[in-house]
């Protein structure tokens, strides 16, 4: 019916919680430890509410899938990418590439965690 959450091993809740609020622009709907050891955080858009990254921490995982990886939307991927860049983001493309018989820019970048992310400007 529809996406509901994707989920991020984390190494660190509060540094990631920081890269995802401060760099990327989500916000934090909810953050509880799930037991002792596994924490859990969500964050969504607010523009699109309904789809939530969760960050989980405290689990130890050994090949469970294989995500590639999250893209977001943005308006002005050059800026962005200025923005990342002075903030100390990890680039995998410091310029943006085009695709899709020149009609979409994307660039690639990394996480706190080297989780790949991706840039979209349509």
């Amino acid at each position: 019916m529809k996406m509901e959450h994707v989920g991020i091993m984390v190494n660190n809740m509060d540094e990631s919680l920081a890269f995802y609020q401060n760099i990327l622009g989500l916000k934090l709907r909810n953050r509880e430890w799930l037991n002792d050891t596994v924490e859990l955080a969500f964050l969504y858009f607010p523009q699109q509410p309904s789809v939530e990254v969760e960050l989980v921490f405290g689990v130890q995982v050994e090949n469970e899938g294989i995500v590639n990886h999250l893209a977001f939307t943005v308006e002005d991927i050059e800026a962005e990418l200025i923005r990342f860049k002075e903030a100390g983001v990890k680039l995998i493309d410091e310029e943006p590439r085009t695709i899709l018989n020149d009609k979409v820019k994307i660039a690639f970048f990394e996480g706190p965690n080297g989780e790949k992310l991706e840039l979209v400007e349509r």
